[in-house]
């Protein structure tokens, strides 16, 4: 597999990463749905990583040099529909890689992650907390889970945004809760269609309708949490990707 490795393109097995293109060692990075080999909202993810990079003390290249970068690797691994990944290690080394990827074809029944987790507001990497996170709901039969900080509100999914209907209006966490400020749930703010708004664990029962949100899976329907069945908007769910492809590829 070919990906762009300090702004130069180079098989993967030559460069330190892994094989499913992680970076070794820590850092930021950002993960970006691709169709027809153009990226959403491109801009506004290098926007966010060099923000992350700053507050972190992350060395990262200027955003026309990624972008470059981002044209190359796009020449020389174009996929249809795909997940394009950059990463930024504390050692000022780069990486991009674009592979491809598969729509979410079904709702998803969730449940509470057991534990309170601290939340992030940088992407970062190595990312197998996340992920063990959706592993142990996978392995307790559910598809996904959302996460509760120490102070008892909800944060997010395990690699998500969360937004949810509570007396009919939706809300989202706000970053004061550890959330990640995701792109898609930028634009819904921005756009006046989500509202910023703790939600405590205990309000959980009041949830009639909820989505994960990203940047790889723009709206993905909630269809239960702990097993409690919940409205499917799937009205709402093609708003959100409307709005996407308007910032980005449509």
């Amino acid at each position: 597999m070919k990906v762009i490795y300090n702004g130069h393109l180079q098989g993967i097995s030559h460069v330190p990463a892994t094989i499913s293109g992680w970076l070794d060692g820590e850092g930021i990075f950002e993960t970006i749905k691709t169709v027809g080999n153009r990226a959403f909202s491109l801009d506004r993810h290098i926007a966010r990583a060099h923000r992350s990079a700053q507050e972190l003390g992350i060395t990262i290249p200027l955003t026309a040099e990624i972008s470059q970068g981002v044209v190359e690797l796009f020449a020389a691994v174009p996929q249809g529909l795909g997940m394009l990944r950059i990463s930024f290690d504390n050692q000022s080394n780069w990486l991009a890689v674009h592979m491809p990827y598969t729509e979410q074809s079904k709702s998803c029944d969730i449940r509470i992650h057991p534990k309170p987790v601290v939340g992030n507001v940088h992407k970062r990497f190595p990312y197998s907390d996340r992920l063990e996170i959706l592993e142990q709901a996978q392995l307790a039969d559910f598809d996904d889970a959302i996460t509760i900080n120490p102070e008892g509100n909800i944060c997010e999914g395990s690699v998500t945004n969360f937004i949810a209907c509570i007396d009919g209006v939706w809300v989202t966490p706000p970053t004061s809760d550890c959330v990640l400020p995701g792109i898609i749930r930028e634009i819904l703010i921005e756009n006046n269609l989500v509202a910023l708004e703790s939600i405590p664990a205990d309000r959980v029962s009041q949830i009639t309708s909820a989505f994960f949100i990203s940047s790889l899976r723009l709206s993905h329907a909630i269809s239960s949490i702990d097993s409690r069945p919940l409205h499917l908007s799937h009205a709402f769910g093609e708003e959100i990707a409307a709005l996407a492809h308007k910032y980005s590829v449509g």
